[in-house]
């Protein structure tokens, strides 16, 4: 069976993944870019609600990528994340009718309780503390703005 050259689908995921890569290690560099943790929530969650594997696998990719960069616990994002789907987003879903207040909850939710979730894994595990600094704050902002263009 033969594909549609119209149908080139298929490798624009993995385009993105190596542009997210080089992003990724210039905002390891360079401060003043955010590492789009917020952004990869979003579309983490909604690769979930599509239940499509090809997404999710290529944003849990990219969530290592990030954990690796910042010197996170391996699968603590993913964890974080699923978490956070499971358990907390229905409930903002109620909470909140429109949905640009819920894809800012849900920026505030990846950086503000992942640093927390961290928190609670350091105090669990006896690893060392994560840091918390202000450049957090001008990350959630610039994300609130890509999340709002989403």
């Amino acid at each position: 069976m033969q594909r549609s050259i119209s149908n080139q689908n298929s490798l624009v995921p993995f385009v993105y993944v190596a542009l997210f890569i080089v992003y990724e290690s210039l905002s390891s560099i360079y401060l003043f870019l955010p590492p789009l943790f917020g952004v990869l929530f979003l579309l983490f969650a909604d690769a979930l609600k599509k239940k499509d594997s090809l997404y999710i696998f290529l944003c849990a990719f990219c969530l290592i990528i990030f954990e690796s960069q910042m010197g996170y616990p391996l699968f603590s994002s993913i964890i974080y994340l699923g978490l956070i789907y499971k358990f907390v987003l229905p409930r903002l879903k109620k909470i909140f009718s429109c949905n640009s207040c819920i894809k800012a909850s849900f920026v505030l939710l990846s950086y503000l309780g992942f640093y927390l979730f961290l928190t609670l894994l350091s105090n669990i595990f006896l690893l060392p503390m994560p840091g918390l600094n202000y450049y957090i704050i001008y990350y959630i902002v610039i994300e609130f703005f890509i999340v709002s263009i989403l």
